[in-house]
């Protein structure tokens, strides 16, 4: 019984219809029916989790995502995302902690799915991932399976005013899952994971089925693929701001 997620999907599926969001799924054979798996996919807009979620359930699935502790502690999406059982993520505490709550979740049988580069890449280009998704499959032995979603970050992205627009495709797809050795280095087994999944994203950008409306529409494309979107290493500065400014609001708001 899923009291709250169940409900959550049908919304979802609701939005999904009426806003005609085009939703195209690859590669589900790779998602096991039953048992742990570890889903992890780039991450280029904030409705990610919900296309993911909406590929794995052609399975028959359900993911629980890792996700940031600051929205587990919102007064509306809090209680909905522990009624979904995500694992809260403090990015400035133990990450052993999630990780431990996400590998006995895995060990229950359930799928965790996760963002490897633990932020929202302005860049839409995959950037330098942490090694927690390896771990989790690892010590949990089950399979590490990367993915790609696009298109959503026309939609609801870091920098850009919203923009819920109809008719919007959006891809999802799957790869098969990473081997590994249970004794191998997690470092190595995410440098594989990273380059399946720049491989999805990069196949993804090149064949997604619709184009920008004219020149001030490139914002979304990457710019090695001729966008106006920032550059790798643009993003990559940003990002570092962007986690300083967190980090020295977070210390002034610690008693």
């Amino acid at each position: 019984m899923e009291p709250v997620y169940s409900p959550v999907i049908g919304a979802a599926l609701t939005l999904f219809k009426s806003m005609g969001w085009k939703i195209h799924v690859t590669g589900v054979e790779h998602i096991p029916m039953t048992g742990p798996a570890v889903v992890a996919t780039n991450h280029v807009g904030y409705l990610d989790f919900t296309f993911v979620g909406y590929g794995v359930r052609k399975q028959g699935r359900l993911l629980r995502f890792l996700a940031k502790k600051e929205i587990f502690d919102h007064p509306v999406a809090g209680p909905l995302m522990r009624g979904m059982k995500h694992v809260p993520v403090d990015r400035f505490g133990r990450a052993q902690d999630a990780l431990r709550d996400a590998i006995d979740a895995l060990r229950r049988g359930e799928m965790i799915g996760m963002f490897p580069e633990a932020t929202i890449s302005r860049s839409f280009v995959p950037a330098a991932a942490k090694s927690g998704a390896a771990r989790m499959a690892m010590e949990a032995s089950a399979p590490l399976i990367p993915g790609a979603v696009w298109g959503s970050q026309r939609l609801l992205t870091k920098g850009r005013p919203k923009n819920l627009q109809r008719n919007v495709a959006i891809t999802v797809d799957f790869g098969p899952p990473i081997s590994y050795a249970p004794d191998e280095d997690p470092s190595d087994v995410t440098k594989r994971l990273m380059t399946a999944i720049e491989g999805l994203v990069d196949n993804a950008a090149r064949r997604y089925p619709q184009q920008p409306a004219g020149p001030d529409d490139r914002w979304w494309v990457p710019a090695h693929l001729g966008g106006t979107a920032p550059t790798v290493e643009e993003a990559d500065a940003m990002a570092a701001e962007e986690r300083a400014a967190r980090r020295a609001r977070r210390e002034r708001e610690e008693p």
